[in-house]
């Protein structure tokens, strides 16, 4: 019944039990349910990972640790929001792809005849580093780079300086969006300052959406799979849809951090990656896939979490989640 909400069978089980019979002990449950205690575990991990269960067992003092449902009167209400919005994100998302889809329709129609392809597909990590090394050479008036992600590679960087340089020389505009995170990484950040010293742009956002390079506001190079960059990348040329891959760039640009400035807190004093992470939350985000779109460990998001929740003075996920509402943090 509780599917909708993220609980599988095996979890509402146990979620149902520590409702009627508060303060179990594990080996409580796993002879109430006759189920293994790999699979007791797992459902009350992701109990405290949806707010459903208080997250610091009670009675340690006086033998095992026991677990306590918290109220679902305030617990499912929170869910229950927690899916509407993301099922209305998903319709949003559903809306642009019908978009876009239009959009390439109608460019195709156009261009149809023509020997001219709007979309090419670029198999694998080598097609698009051999492609994208390409476009550097041919780029005469800017460059628009949305690049995700923490540190980059020596290897990399390597390779990337001569194009980039020439590009520079040739008096080519290059503008870069990295994530906050690869502030942390010495190499990556020398390099982008002495792109900057040659007149490159960059600045920084806690979260991008995808990896995107707009070479000349005539072609863009978006992924195949987002969450997979060696998975190849689709070449757009429809006017349509470059205009849009750049349109998003320069939305995410302003509001951006310049490098060199330090990422400002906002009025409750949160960086804007303590914010973005409180949002990545309450959206239902685990501390693994919060670490993954900040680009940093899980054992940052933890850190975080714990001086967040620190901060805000409570114990468990879901007060903490309860407070940050309260605040108007998210």
């Amino acid at each position: 019944m509780l599917e909708v909400l993220g609980l599988d069978a095996r979890t509402e089980l146990v979620y149902r039990l520590v409702l009627e019979e508060p303060e179990l002990r594990l080996d409580e449950i796993v002879a109430r349910l006759g189920r293994s205690e790999d699979d007791v575990r797992r459902a009350l991990d992701q109990l405290a990972e949806l707010c459903l269960l208080d997250d610091g067992p009670h009675g340690a003092e006086q033998g095992p640790p026991v677990f306590r449902a918290l109220d679902p009167a305030a617990s499912l209400p929170f869910l229950l929001s927690r899916r509407e919005a993301e099922l209305a994100r998903q319709q949003r998302g559903l809306e642009v792809a019908r978009d876009a889809m239009s959009v390439l329709t109608t460019d195709r129609g156009r261009r149809a005849g023509g020997g001219f392809d709007v979309v090419k597909r670029l198999e694998g990590l080598d097609a698009v580093r051999e492609r994208l090394t390409e476009l550097a050479e041919l780029a005469r008036a800017e460059c628009l780079s949305l690049l995700p992600g923490g540190a980059q590679s020596p290897d990399t960087l390597e390779a990337s300086w001569p194009l980039d340089r020439r590009a520079l020389e040739r008096g080519v505009r290059l503008r870069s969006i990295y994530q906050d995170s690869f502030r942390n990484d010495p190499p990556t950040l020398r390099y982008v300052n002495r792109l900057g010293s040659l007149g490159a742009e960059s600045r920084t956002l806690p979260t991008l959406p995808l990896v995107m390079v707009v070479v000349d506001g005539e072609v863009a190079l978006v992924p195949l799979d987002p969450d997979d960059g060696r998975a190849g990348a689709l070449e757009l040329r429809s006017t349509g849809a470059v205009a849009v891959a750049r349109m998003l760039f320069e939305q995410l640009w302003v509001n951006a951090t310049p490098l060199g400035s330090a990422p400002a807190r906002d009025g409750n004093g949160l960086t804007p990656q303590e914010d973005e992470l409180l949002s990545l939350l309450a959206k239902g985000h685990t501390d693994a896939t919060a670490a993954r779109r900040l680009g940093v460990s899980l054992r940052t998001v933890r850190r975080m979490n714990a001086e967040l929740t620190a901060r805000m003075q409570v114990r468990s996920r879901f007060q903490a989640g309860a407070e940050a509402a309260r605040r108007g943090w998210v």
